[in-house]
């Protein structure tokens, strides 16, 4: 009877572990203003996205961007296969991505929505260039690798929203992307969301 109530207890125990480490392994995030990609696909504005619907949050890669990261033609995915259909032109439909309307040199607050919160090292928002070709998958060469806003977090962890005000760059016009990267301080990844804006 001993034996079964301790192997009973080791079971439970164990259960219980893997589903700590299997919760705190699915907590991440993802930027709603300007709206991204997979908040699109999540609230359904744009459809037939595949698993991105159900997890907005889950879009990490290598951090280290712009030096390392997820590849060229893989930004907006992060590098998840899965997820592939965040970083093409166009939506699972064939349509345009929607776009957020901005206005270059106008202040504007950044807004992530976190699952589960990570210690940070920063946040880095990155736009494209004039005249970037965006007809391909976003790539290092499409984009200013000199971040337009950083945000320093000092190992924090941020709370279940986060927002943050930037300027946006000037002398851009028509349609852009937005590059957002959290970088995590304790783990070698960092998350990724892509927003469509049009200047």
């Amino acid at each position: 009877m001993k034996t079964k109530l301790s192997a009973a207890l080791l079971v439970a125990v164990t259960a219980g572990a893997f589903g700590l480490s299997t919760t705190a392994a699915s907590g991440h995030g993802y930027t709603d203003l300007p709206v991204s990609r997979q908040k699109l696909c999540q609230n359904g504005s744009v459809a037939n996205c595949g698993d991105i619907q159900w997890e907005p949050q889950s879009v990490e890669g290598p951090k280290g961007f712009p030096a390392s990261g997820p590849a060229d033609g893989q930004l907006c995915n992060g590098g998840v296969s899965r997820f592939a259909q965040l970083s093409s032109p166009v939506t699972p439909s064939g349509g345009a991505w929607p776009t957020t309307k901005v206005t270059g040199g106008q202040s504007y607050t950044f807004r992530w929505q976190f699952t589960a919160s990570h210690a940070t090292t920063d946040f880095s928002y990155y736009v494209t260039k004039q005249g970037w070709n965006q007809n391909h998958a976003l790539s290092r060469s499409d984009l200013n690798l000199t971040p337009f806003l950083k945000v320093p977090y000092n190992n924090q962890r941020p709370p279940s929203s986060l927002s943050h005000s930037g300027t946006l760059p000037t002398g851009l016009s028509g349609h852009h992307v937005i590059l957002a990267v959290w970088t995590i301080a304790d783990t070698g990844n960092a998350f990724y969301a892509c927003s469509d804006v049009t200047f």
